[in-house]
């Protein structure tokens, strides 16, 4: 089976840590595509318009035939669930293999997500780590040789809480952490950065820099 892998989020906005995870993931596990998912409503919190966020996703993928813009279309008005999300992408690609990028502090979270019971099992997922304290993971794992050893054990450690959690439950999980450089971007940062009036080149695709500037976003 063709594996497909799914990266949800706000995109609020995407910026280059987004493209290198999905990059990442595209090396490592040799996917056919990457489905990029705008959250329309997400359930706790409150952000740019649908339409802009699609919009800037849909500038920062345009260069490569791999990433692919869905706009997830559920009823009412209710927040959008990640196993509708799923129910939804399977029925519209029958036999594959899925895989669910996400970060490793959202990972942390699955416990409790909706229907989680369902979703876990459902899909294979796959961690990014995130940049944490040399001193911290030193203090946590002392016979590390080297960083990057420290932050795969302590990453590894996290996600093994997860499955352990779920575990409990009688829930199984397939995961792997994703091999990739670190780098700290974040969502909020560049937000930060347009309120302080900063420049925001390199933080992001030139294409959704410009999309920001012509639609006032974040000023």
């Amino acid at each position: 089976m063709r594996p497909l892998a799914i990266l949800g989020g706000t995109f609020d906005p995407i910026h280059l840590g987004h493209l290198l995870i999905a990059q990442a993931a595209m090396n490592q596990l040799k996917l056919d595509r990457v489905i990029w998912i705008p959250t329309r409503r997400p359930p706790h919190k409150e952000g740019s318009a649908y339409e802009h966020r699609c919009g800037m996703v849909e500038k920062a993928i345009a260069n490569n035939s791999a990433f692919v813009l869905n706009t997830v279309d559920t009823e009412g008005t209710r927040p959008d669930y990640a196993i509708e999300t799923l129910t939804h992408l399977k029925e519209a690609y029958p036999n594959r293999q899925w895989y669910w990028i996400i970060g490793v502090d959202a990972f942390q979270t699955l416990p409790r997500w909706y229907h989680c019971e369902r979703l876990a099992p459902a899909c294979e997922w796959l961690v990014a780590p995130r940049t944490v304290s040399v001193a911290a993971t030193t203090a946590l794992f002392p016979n590390s040789n080297s960083d990057q050893e420290q932050m795969d054990t302590q990453m590894s450690s996290l996600c093994q809480q997860v499955a352990g959690q779920l575990a409990e439950q009688n829930i199984p999980l397939r995961w792997q952490l994703l091999q990739m450089p670190l780098v700290g971007i974040s969502s909020s940062l560049i937000r930060q950065y347009c309120r302080q009036g900063h420049s925001i080149r390199y933080l992001v695709p030139e294409e959704v820099r410009a999309y920001i500037i012509l639609h006032n976003l974040y000023f």
